[in-house]
C-alpha cells in the first residue's frame, strides 16, 4: 500500500471467518499483508496473527464469552486513535463483522467522527461450522429457510430481543442459535414448553471448522445432558431442525487422514505457510507457534571477498536450508546470475539442505548422504587439503563454529559469510493461555535453534507439561540431541531430513493409532 499520512487514517472491519485460516477472504489477506496495525478478538485464527509482516503493530483486545480484556469502549477509542494517527488499520473480528458481533456499533462510533471505514465480510459460523459437520443450513426436501438466533444472556428476555415464544412454533426450517452454551438448559426449556416437540432433532457443533471440531447429534430435550455430558465449552453452535440428521451421513471431514490431530509447528512462519497448508488438506489442525524468526543479513565485505574467490578452487558451504534461501537472493541481487555458480563448487548438508539448491534447479558438487555438518566438513577437508581449496561457510550469526574448527585444524583456509540472523520469537501472554487451552498432540522441531526458542517462551514445567502429553517429532540427529538436552524425549526422527518424510511418519503412526495416545 502506498506511504500514509495525517487523515489518511482508515479502519477496515475485516471478519475472519470461523476459525480455519484457509477461510479469510482474499481481501482481508491482501489487506493484513499491507496493514500498519491489527486489533484482534480471542477466537481469531491465531495463524494470520503469527504471519503478519513484523512491522505490523498487534492490538489484542481479547473478547471472550462473559469477559472482555479491553472493555468496548476502549476498543472503539483505540479503533478511534489509530485511524486518526494516519494508520491503515484492520479490525480482525471472528467469523462476520455485522453477525453477532459489535462491528456495527464500532463502525457508527467511527462514522460519527468522521473517520473512514470499510466492512469486509466473512463467513459466519452459522453457515462454516455446519457445513464442516456435514450439515446443510437449508435442504430442499427438509428445510426451506434457516434463522440465525443469538443464545446469550437469552434468560434475559428483555436483553435478549429474541422471541423465543415464537421461535419454538418454528417447523420445516434450521434454527441456529449462536453463543447458547451457558443458556441451553433455559434455552430448551422453554422452547418445548412453547410448543417445539421435545424430540425435534438437535445438534451441537464445537469449535467449527477446526480439525478437533466435535458434533453430537440428539432430540431437542436431551440436548442440555448431552452438552454436560460431553463437556461442551464455547464457541459452539446449536442447530435444531431435520437438516441435522444429515450430519452422519455426510461427514466429509471427518474422512481426513489426519483429522483430529492438532500439530505444532515451531518453525519461522515465512517457511512454515506450505506445511500448515499441507497439514490442513491433511486434516490436520495446525497449532502455529513460530519460537524463531530469521532476517536478512548482508555482509558486504563478506561478498566483495567472495566475489574475487573466483579461480574455481573454493567451495561453499551450505548447511541449512535457509543458508540457501537467503544466499542465493543476495547472489542475485549484487548483480550475480546461475551461470557465475560455476566458477565455485558447491557442499551441502542434510536432506532439507540439498533439497532447497535442487528446488533452486542447482546441484551440489559434494552431498554425502545422511551427514551431519560436522561430517560433512571432516570429509570435505581431505579434498580440500589435496586440491588446496579455501573454503566458504554460509551461515547465520547463531551457527555455531565448530565446522569453520574442523576446516582450520585440518589446514583450509575458512571464511565464513553470514547471510541471515536467527533471532527467539516472543509470545504474547495470550499465546500461551490458547496453546495450553488446545494443546498439541504433536510437536515438531525442525532445528535445534527452535527447541531453545521454545525453552525461552515455557517455564520448564511448563515445556515438560506440554511435550509430556505430546508425540515430539525432530528433523533430525543434531535437532535431536538439543531437544534431549532441554529434558524432553524424542518420540519420532525423520530418516531424510525433510518435511515430506515427516508428513509420511505422521500419517504413518496416526494410521496406527500411535499419534493422540501414545508415540
Amino acid at each position: 500500500m502506498p506511504s500514509q499520512t495525517q487523515g489518511d487514517g482508515i479502519v477496515y472491519l475485516v471478519g475472519a471467518g470461523p476459525g480455519d485460516p484457509d477461510l479469510v477472504t482474499v481481501r482481508a489477506k491482501y489487506l493484513l499483508e499491507n496493514c500498519d496495525a491489527v486489533v484482534y478478538d480471542s477466537l481469531i485464527p491465531y495463524e494470520l496473527i503469527l504471519t503478519l509482516p513484523a512491522e505490523v503493530e498487534h492490538h489484542y483486545v481479547g473478547k471472550e464469552a462473559g469477559r472482555h480484556s479491553l472493555p468496548q469502549p476502549e476498543i472503539n477509542a483505540l479503533l478511534a486513535k489509530l485511524a486518526s494517527s494516519g494508520k491503515r488499520v484492520v479490525r480482525l473480528k471472528g467469523g462476520d463483522p455485522f453477525v453477532f458481533g459489535r462491528g456495527g456499533e464500532e463502525a457508527e462510533y467511527l462514522g460519527e467522527r468522521g473517520l473512514r471505514y470499510e466492512v469486509v465480510p466473512g463467513i459466519t459460523s452459522g453457515v462454516a461450522a455446519l457445513a464442516y459437520a456435514g450439515i446443510p443450513c437449508t435442504d430442499r426436501r427438509d428445510a426451506s429457510y434457516v434463522v440465525f438466533l443469538t443464545g446469550h444472556k437469552a434468560v434475559e428476555k428483555a436483553s435478549s430481543g429474541v422471541p423465543w415464544e415464537w421461535v419454538a412454533q418454528a417447523r420445516h426450517g434450521t434454527l441456529v442459535i449462536y453463543m447458547g452454551v451457558a443458556e441451553i438448559g433455559n434455552l430448551v426449556d422453554g422452547m418445548i414448553s412453547s410448543g417445539m416437540p421435545a424430540d425435534t432433532p438437535a445438534a451441537v457443533v464445537e469449535r467449527g471448522t477446526f480439525s478437533t471440531q466435535r458434533t453430537v447429534c440428539t432430540a431437542l430435550s436431551d440436548l442440555p445432558a448431552k452438552v454436560i455430558e460431553h463437556g461442551i465449552k464455547p464457541p459452539s453452535l446449536f442447530v435444531l431442525g431435520e437438516v441435522t440428521r444429515y450430519g452422519e451421513k455426510l461427514r466429509w471431514f471427518r474422512k481426513r487422514p489426519l483429522f483430529g490431530v492438532r500439530v505444532m509447528i515451531t518453525r519461522p512462519a515465512d517457511q512454515a505457510v506450505p506445511l500448515y497448508r499441507e497439514l490442513r488438506e491433511l486434516g490436520a489442525e495446525v497449532l502455529a507457534f513460530p519460537t524463531i524468526a530469521t532476517a536478512e543479513s548482508f555482509d558486504s565485505g563478506a561478498w566483495e571477498q567472495l566475489r574475487r574467490e573466483t579461480t574455481g578452487s573454493h567451495w561453499i558451504v551450505f548447511t541449512s536450508e535457509n543458508g540457501v534461501r537467503y544466499f542465493l537472493k543476495q547472489w542475485f541481487t549484487t548483480g550475480g546470475d546461475v551461470r557465475g555458480l560455476s566458477d565455485y563448487r558447491l557442499a551441502a548438508a542434510g536432506d532439507g539442505t540439498i533439497l532447497a539448491l535442487n528446488n533452486s534447479h542447482i546441484k551440489p558438487d559434494f552431498a554425502p548422504p545422511g551427514a551431519k555438518p560436522d561430517d560433512l566438513a571432516r570429509q570435505l577437508a581431505g579434498k580440500c587439503q589435496s586440491s588446496r581449496a579455501s573454503v566458504i561457510r554460509v551461515r547465520s550469526n547463531l551457527g555455531d563454529d565448530k565446522i569453520e574448527t574442523i576446516f582450520k585444524q585440518a589446514g583450509v583456509e575458512t571464511s565464513s559469510l553470514c547471510v541471515y540472523r536467527t533471532f527467539f520469537t516472543k509470545w504474547p501472554p495470550e499465546a500461551t493461555k490458547k496453546l495450553f487451552a488446545h494443546p498439541p498432540h504433536v510437536i515438531l522441531f525442525t532445528s535445534g535453534t527452535a527447541v531453545k526458542g521454545l525453552a525461552e517462551n515455557l517455564e520448564d514445567e511448563e515445556l515438560k507439561r506440554l511435550a509430556a502429553g505430546a508425540v515430539v517429532v525432530s528433523i533430525g540427529p543434531m535437532t535431536s540431541e538439543t531437544i534431549r538436552s532441554v529434558g524432553i524425549d524424542v518420540d519420532i526422527e525423520s530418516k531424510k531430513q525433510t518435511m515430506a518424510d515427516v508428513v509420511k511418519e505422521l500419517l504413518a503412526r496416526h494410521a496406527e493409532n500411535k499419534l493422540i495416545n501414545g508415540a
